[in-house]
């Protein structure tokens, strides 16, 4: 199927591949096995959430799951945009 040690999860297809598979637009990896790529979403999930809850990365744990909303600079309502 690959090359030994290249393997890919596609997103598109949600199927492991080799090196002759879909753009890498489309996938995650390379892994260094079949069955690893084929956790590649559920890894993704936990390093998210590992990086979601490290201090080192959330410097404001209140705001924790906020990202984005600080001020309202964003905010589509001109009328809350500069309070």
């Amino acid at each position: 199927m690959s090359s030994e040690g290249e393997y890919w999860f596609c997103l598109k297809h949600h199927t492991v591949e080799g090196a002759e598979g879909c753009p890498n637009k489309d996938r995650l990896g390379p892994y260094p096995t079949q069955a690893e790529a084929a956790r590649a979403v559920e890894h993704a999930a936990e390093r998210t959430q590992a990086w979601d809850t490290d201090p080192d990365w959330n410097d404001n744990a209140e705001a924790a799951g906020t990202a984005g909303t600080a001020g309202t600079a964003g905010s589509a309502d001109p009328d809350e945009r500069d309070r």
